[in-house]
């Protein structure tokens, strides 16, 4: 099976006072093309630095990651990729029109294309006219994931990277949420996601990644890591004391 992602022997450390952190430990990681996968672990274990690695904000101390097949430290890898971060900002005075507008435009898009793409994310991500024509300083946490998404897919990716996607979203927004990347799988595209909210992840991946320490200490389908009574929380729980104690 092709792959999305692939980490080999990740290790990333941040000089600091007191002799520096070193955020991950030997990490490896495959990730299929169409998957569903949640990128889950503890405040500190360091998720966001692998992503970041992946995204080509941070360069590794040692180890290397593929986008595809690219390295990501070539620009190349990027070009199949989407991303939305725990926290997007966007330029508050432009409308949720004029930002994907001007992102289309960055991808090339021009004209007739470029209105029926912007049209069909709005519809994607259940953004109405009204809405979109608002400013994007008026919106709301929830209308702030919606067009933060929409802009990721502006380039049709064949992986997206959502960073907490659901952080911050009443039930509603869930649902909704739960729903875009439901339909990111039926379009074949991977989905490699963080998150704290694990009933969330129950509901919606494929496969599962838990970090501890910065070192993968379990990775699968969850029905066939979870014992059979146990609840993933418990199960995440057990994993990341063993992963910290170790």
């Amino acid at each position: 099976m092709a792959l999305s992602i692939e980490i080999r022997d990740l290790q990333v450390d941040f000089p600091a006072r007191g002799g520096g952190v070193q955020a991950l430990r030997g990490l490896n990681l495959a990730v299929e093309q169409g998957a569903v996968v949640g990128f889950l672990g503890p405040n500190g274990a360091g998720k966001t630095t692998a992503l970041h690695v992946l995204l080509g904000f941070v360069e590794p101390t040692a180890g290397s990651a593929f986008l595809f097949g690219e390295d990501v430290r070539r620009s190349i890898a990027h070009q199949r990729l989407g991303y939305l971060p725990e926290h997007p900002q966007l330029y508050p005075f432009l409308t949720g029109r004029e930002l994907l507008e001007m992102a289309g435009g960055l991808f090339g898009l021009r004209g007739r294309a470029r209105r029926e793409r912007v049209g069909s994310l709005l519809e994607q991500v259940g953004i109405g006219e009204p809405e979109a024509r608002r400013r994007i300083g008026t919106y709301s946490r929830g209308m702030m994931q919606r067009i933060g998404l929409a802009q990721a897919l502006v380039n049709e990716p064949d992986l997206v990277i959502l960073d907490e996607p659901t952080g911050g979203l009443d039930p509603i927004g869930r649902l909704e949420m739960r729903g875009l990347i439901a339909r990111l799988r039926e379009q074949g595209k991977t989905v490699f996601f963080s998150s704290h909210e694990l009933s969330e992840v129950e509901l919606v991946c494929d496969r599962i990644a838990i970090l501890a320490r910065g070192r993968l200490v379990a990775e699968g389908r969850a029905a066939d890591l979870v014992a059979p009574g146990e609840r993933l929380e418990a199960y995440f729980l057990r994993m990341v004391q063993g992963g910290a104690a170790a």
